[in-house]
C-alpha cells in the first residue's frame, strides 16, 4: 500500500524542492526552491513540526475565487503551498491531509 512521502526534487533553475505526496498519489503541499539540499532537508522537518497546530496554516482565497493555504513557520515565512482549490470545504480537506502525512511521511529522491 503506498504511503505518503515527501519527494524531493531538483528544479530547471538548479534549486532544491519538495512536494509532500498523499498515499494517493495527489501532491498536498509544495516548498520554495532552496540552493542547497541540507537547506531543503530541514524545510521538510520544519514542515513536520508546524502542521500539527492548525494557526500555522494560513487560508487564502485568490482573486478568481479559488483557494489555496500555506503553511507558514513560527516565524511568520512561508514553508509551503498547497494547490489551488475550488471550494473552501476541499481547501480543509487539504489541510488535514498534511496535518495527518506531514509529521511520519519519508524522504525520497525524485528519478
Amino acid at each position: 500500500m503506498p504511503t505518503a512521502h515527501f519527494k524531493l526534487k531538483l528544479d530547471k533553475a538548479g534549486e532544491q524542492r519538495f512536494d509532500l505526496v498523499a498515499p494517493n498519489g495527489q501532491v498536498i503541499l509544495s516548498s520554495e526552491g532552496y540552493s542547497r539540499k541540507a537547506n531543503c532537508l530541514k524545510g521538510i522537518e520544519s514542515v513536520r513540526r508546524h502542521s500539527a497546530e492548525d494557526r500555522h496554516f494560513e487560508r487564502v482565497i485568490g482573486r478568481k475565487g479559488h483557494y489555496h493555504f500555506n503553511l507558514k513557520a513560527s516565524n511568520g515565512q512561508v514553508i509551503g503551498t498547497s494547490e489551488r482549490y475550488d471550494t473552501a470545504q476541499s481547501m480543509e480537506n487539504g489541510i488535514r491531509s498534511v496535518r495527518l502525512h506531514a509529521p511520519g511521511a519519508g524522504v525520497v529522491q525524485s528519478s
